[in-house]
């Protein structure tokens, strides 16, 4: 019993050892952690947005913007658009609403994917067989036409949008996660804890999924550029949060008109989409390569 104990205990104290090794690896990218400072700070800015913004980002000033938007000022950092709001109250209010659409969309997407993934690789067999095609369905679908149709349907609700980015975007995830478990029920460490008893549920939880947090980690950070420029392009299209709440996206559609005239209307929200994909992009490179054993030294 003891030298299964000592057996059980190792991918503990080697999990330990590991993420140290990973995370030596990630400061060696330099471009990585840059861009984790940033997202640190866009998801600081994003929390405190209330007490950063001079303005209420609704409020319609029409004597000052004269039907046409006015261009940066000391008052107004970012200018205004054609209401007379403040787009600097509006682009900061557009990133919490941006990250927060695009990041609960990747955590309800990865736990779709963990739990179809996961059941997936532990049971195996026919349950493998027909969660895989399950999967291969939803892989099938073009998603973001089916948004589309759906959002315009139900209408454009910031829960209608975490929902259907969600439940079109687990499959990778599970599929991942499937590989993993395939190859970790292999292990050792895991027919040790079946030979003692260990239940299927306390098996998965304690010692499967912990070993593959790896591609789950790598495939959220990558995920969540994907779903921002989602959001973005729906709310473009004029399927996202709706009017009079700002996104990054519905910032870009109510530049439309004004493209040549204000080009801080355009700019602003732009920027800030291509800082975020961009930052997590880096992130998610420099994540993928920490966890590569083939990188380490």
């Amino acid at each position: 019993m003891s030298s299964t104990a000592v057996t059980l205990s190792q991918p503990s104290q080697k999990a330990r050892s590991e993420w140290r090794l990973i995370w030596r690896q990630f400061r060696k990218h330099k471009l990585a952690v840059i861009s984790a400072v940033l997202l640190i700070v866009l998801a600081l800015v994003a929390i405190f947005a209330d007490q950063i913004i001079p303005y209420d980002p609704n409020a319609i000033d029409a004597a000052y913007a004269r039907g046409r938007p006015q261009p940066p000022t000391a008052e107004h950092l970012f200018g205004t658009d054609n209401y007379g709001r403040d787009y600097f109250s509006r682009a900061i209010i557009g990133l919490r609403v941006s990250l927060f659409v695009a990041v609960s969309a990747v955590v309800f997407q990865i736990l779709v994917g963990v739990v179809i993934g996961a059941v997936a690789g532990y049971f195996g067999g026919w349950v493998d067989n027909a969660l895989m095609r399950f999967t291969d369905i939803f892989l099938s679908i073009p998603s973001f036409f089916l948004l589309l149709i759906v959002s315009g349907i139900f209408g454009g609700t910031i829960f209608t949008l975490i929902l259907l980015i969600g439940l079109l975007s687990w499959m990778t995830v599970a599929r991942l996660l499937r590989a993993e478990i395939l190859s970790l029920k292999e292990r050792d460490f895991v027919l040790a804890a079946q030979c003692i008893g260990v239940s299927g549920r306390r098996l998965v939880m304690q010692h499967l999924l912990p070993n593959a947090l790896a591609p789950i980690i790598v495939s959220a950070t990558l995920a969540v550029p994907y779903a921002i420029l989602t959001e973005s392009s729906l709310s473009f299209l004029g399927r996202g949060v709706p009017p009079p709440h700002s996104s990054l996206g519905k910032m870009m559609e109510d530049a439309q008109q004004w493209l040549r005239t204000a080009w801080w209307m355009w700019v602003v929200p732009g920027s800030i989409i291509s800082a975020i994909v961009l930052t997590f992009n880096f992130v998610g490179d420099g994540l993928r390569d920490a966890f590569d054993p083939r990188l380490r030294r």
